[in-house]
């Protein structure tokens, strides 16, 4: 508790503090102001990266959640023994650091990159939209956070009883049905997780736009960053992020009271049955 509160509740109490505060001439003056937070919540462009970053983070969340559910179904339930060195292979992007990863990313999507140059050898025009692009962005914010996805459904999956599917499908339930009705709703909080662990470093994103976005990427990370190191203007990255840790709070507790009403229908519905 003492490393949280040091490590934590500090920082943030801090920028809370200064989001009041003005800067100017790369000074911190400690005058009360709420201008700060009218600029981002009233000005054009700061409403324009975040609606960006928010349908970007969405975007790439519910995307790497699809797609990691059959991944990690097969690491959990499939692969058998080799289940430990699949998930070990697939956590090896995280042995690297993520400058070093869009780097990479930068040598497959470039214009000069592996992709366009299949496409040029096969006599097609390269794909411009895969490089200094919004879809770049989101490209490489998918690349980053697919593993986190991944990790926490097999964490979710590996607690899950099989059994439960292989009676589905034992009274008549096809593939569809036993994932919809059984596999699915009981790792729904797994799911969940998954989808949060993506959603809230990919909606405060600074690198991958930085990378791979362009100027007609910048998302609300990247010119929350800025704010601390080409402008100057502290107080303003402050109620950016102090607005950022806001609408990443609701978005998890919107979340969080979506998920409630389907697990006490649930539980409902089995002291009902056990009722009669």
């Amino acid at each position: 508790m003492a490393l949280i509160g040091m490590f934590f509740v500090l920082p943030i109490l801090s920028i809370i503090v200064l989001a009041f505060w003005r800067t100017e001439s790369y000074q911190i003056i400690p005058d009360f102001t709420l201008s700060n937070f009218s600029a981002v919540l009233f000005e054009g462009a700061y409403l324009t990266f975040f609606l960006r970053s928010f349908i970007t983070a969405v975007a790439v969340s519910a995307v790497s959640v699809i797609l990691a559910w059959p991944i990690a179904y097969f690491i959990v339930r499939v692969s058998g023994r080799w289940a430990l060195l699949l998930g070990m292979l697939f956590a090896l992007p995280f042995f690297t650091g993520e400058v070093i990863r869009l780097i990479a990313l930068q040598g497959l999507l470039g214009p000069v990159g592996l992709i366009n140059s299949m496409m040029m050898w096969m006599g097609l025009q390269p794909i411009r939209a895969l490089i200094f692009t919004p879809i770049a962005s989101a490209i490489g914010i998918f690349y980053l956070y697919l593993p986190t996805a991944v990790t926490a459904l097999c964490l979710s999956l590996v607690n899950f009883d099989f059994r439960l599917a292989d009676a589905a499908r034992t009274f008549g339930a096809g593939p569809v049905r036993t994932f919809l009705e059984v596999t699915w709703p009981l790792n729904l909080v797994g799911t969940l997780v998954g989808f949060i662990l993506c959603f809230v470093p990919a909606l405060s994103s600074a690198l991958a736009p930085r990378f791979l976005g362009g100027p007609n990427g910048t998302l609300f990370g990247m010119s929350l960053a800025q704010q601390f190191g080409d402008t100057g203007t502290w107080s303003l990255g402050a109620a950016m992020g102090v607005f950022l840790f806001a609408a990443t709070l609701l978005m998890v507790f919107m979340l969080s009271r979506a998920v409630n009403p389907q697990r006490s229908g649930f539980s409902g519905g089995t002291a009902e049955r056990e009722g009669r």
